[in-house]
């Protein structure tokens, strides 16, 4: 199976730090781009809102008969309030709430996949894998830089294809540390990283 699309983000804050970021989401470079993102992310929290509401709203109805009453009173008589009331009076738990479920674990998903490197010349290395949700934490690992031994560029069989994969040889370890482990971009990628890892450890102080 091939590499997803993927581009890399460079910043190099200071000459001994550098950070490289792959990421399947195109690079938010020009106002379409940044406006189609943002409404997306607008459009998510919008229907997350409506569900939850929803949801709120049945759970009071079914509570008690006058369990309308429980939501602020502000709420219960906006147009949103009212709409949610009409779902919930009309919808039978047994559909609405496996639905409600679905969609909301629909806008809870990232849409794409994040990964870093992060290298502090004095400090170490460390890579970050983004979670698949925006309720679940990145998934990261922090590697002391007298811990790290090497840093090199291998190919490994995947299924029926030759993939590239930058590495880590950390000491005392037995197996290597996969940098990008769940996009493994292209070899172009790997070796402008690669590169800029390799100068930032490694480089003489001036």
């Amino acid at each position: 199976m091939p590499s997803p699309p993927c581009n890399l983000r460079i910043n190099r804050p200071t000459p001994t730090t550098v950070s490289f970021t792959v990421s399947t989401r195109p690079p938010l470079t020009t106002l379409t781009s940044r406006l189609i993102h943002y409404t997306a992310v607008a459009s998510r929290i919008i229907i997350a809102a409506s569900i939850i509401l929803i949801l709120a709203t049945k759970w009071c109805l079914w509570s008690t008969k006058e369990g309308w009453n429980h939501l602020p009173a502000w709420l219960s008589q906006s147009l949103p309030g009212q709409g949610a009331k009409f779902v919930a009076e009309n919808a039978m738990a047994m559909y609405l709430v496996p639905v409600s479920m679905a969609v909301l674990w629909l806008c809870a998903r990232r849409g794409y996949t994040e990964e870093s490197l992060l290298i502090l010349r004095t400090l170490g290395i460390q890579t970050t894998t983004s979670s698949p949700t925006y309720l679940s934490t990145a998934t990261t690992r922090f590697i002391p830089t007298t811990s790290i031994q090497d840093i090199f560029i291998h190919e490994a069989f995947k299924g029926f294809e030759v993939r590239f994969y930058l590495a880590i040889v950390v000491e005392g370890e037995q197996d290597v540390v996969v940098v990008f482990p769940t996009l493994l971009p292209p070899l172009s990628i790997l070796e402008q990283v690669w590169r800029g890892a390799r100068s930032c450890l490694y480089e003489p102080k001036a």
